[in-house]
């Protein structure tokens, strides 16, 4: 799978991603990587991207032109363009699978007071938002939905359980998770967990998951 991510602030993407676990798999090509600055695409000596918004108002507008040379270049037959926008579609685990499974995703990280309408009109495939909030742009969005995404591709957490043991994979929050040592500060691990009854322990940890889930949802 291939991720082209376009961007005015490309060393806000390029980071986070070519870090930790992600790194190591990008390395080891489980999947690609492209971040792309917009700004290459930008008109006269200065790189203009953006333009006041017809009809008036405060704040500035990204161009359709610019975006749509920026899009073109690296969109393919089997692309899918994803805007993040603070007004898309709430983006969570069941997207990820869904994106997981595609070939190419392309994202486009808004700016300023948000992109030209008619490049939504006519080369985004869908819009996506990773909360009720606005950030000064859509990189840190596009970041997350990449590594949610790219987690879930074969060989990059080197061990399949793990991704379909965690948080949300079945509907459910994770259970509380223990390790060494025993006791700490009075604190015991549940003795259920050391019995070896995997039996046991499988159905404490789904009523464990469902009891969180409750809970986080009140």
């Amino acid at each position: 799978m291939r991720f082209d991510v376009l961007t005015l602030f490309p060393e806000m993407v390029e980071g986070p991603l070519r870090c930790s676990i992600l790194g190591r798999a990008l390395n080891a090509g489980h999947f690609e990587l492209g971040v792309h600055n917009i700004r290459a695409h930008g008109l006269g000596k200065h790189r203009t991207v953006d333009d006041t918004p017809y009809g008036g108002g405060s704040g500035m507008v990204m161009r359709v032109d610019v975006l749509a040379a920026a899009i073109e270049q690296v969109r393919r037959p089997d692309s899918r363009v994803i805007l993040m926008d603070p007004g898309g579609v709430r983006f969570d685990q069941s997207h990820a699978r869904r994106l997981a499974a595609l070939p190419h995703v392309v994202i486009l990280c808004g700016h300023y007071e948000g992109v030209d309408e008619r490049i939504c009109e006519t080369m985004v495939d869908e819009r996506m938002s990773i909360g009720d909030f606005v950030l000064t742009g859509g990189e840190l969005g596009a970041v997350v939905v990449v590594d949610a995404v790219a987690r879930l591709l074969p060989g990059v957490l080197g061990n399949a359980a793990s991704a379909q043991e965690e948080s949300f994979s079945d509907g459910l929050l994770e259970y509380p998770q223990y390790t060494r040592p025993v006791e700490w500060q009075g604190l015991r691990v549940p003795e259920l967990l050391l019995s070896g009854d995997h039996g046991k322990v499988a159905d404490w940890r789904l009523r464990a998951s469902w009891a969180r889930t409750e809970a986080c949802s009140a």
